[in-house]
């Protein structure tokens, strides 16, 4: 068994408000758990405006496909989401 957790810092330069941001942060959520099956938690920046961090953990029978849905949750955000994507790091545990 191998559990995947990925850390996302992302930037919300539309966001002026905390309401702002955690519409879009809860949507954002939404999206990745039913498009990926996964875990999704907000993990710091939560009284930041424009700043938010979000962990991602997958939990399957082999490190290269957790691997992949990882890289496939980057991707996603990358491409679908109007947060930027600052930094992230996966970790295999």
């Amino acid at each position: 068994m191998t559990i995947g957790l990925l850390q996302l810092e992302l930037l919300l330069p539309e966001a002026h408000s905390l309401k702002d941001k955690r519409r879009v942060i809860k949507s954002l959520k939404d999206r990745l758990h039913g498009k990926f099956n996964c875990s999704v938690a907000e993990t710091g920046g939560q009284e930041l405006w424009q700043r938010c961090t979000l962990a991602v953990c997958i939990v399957g029978g082999e490190s290269r496909h957790v691997n992949s849905q990882l890289s496939a949750v980057v991707t996603f955000i990358e491409m679908n989401s109007p947060a930027v994507l600052a930094d992230y790091r996966i970790e295999m545990l």
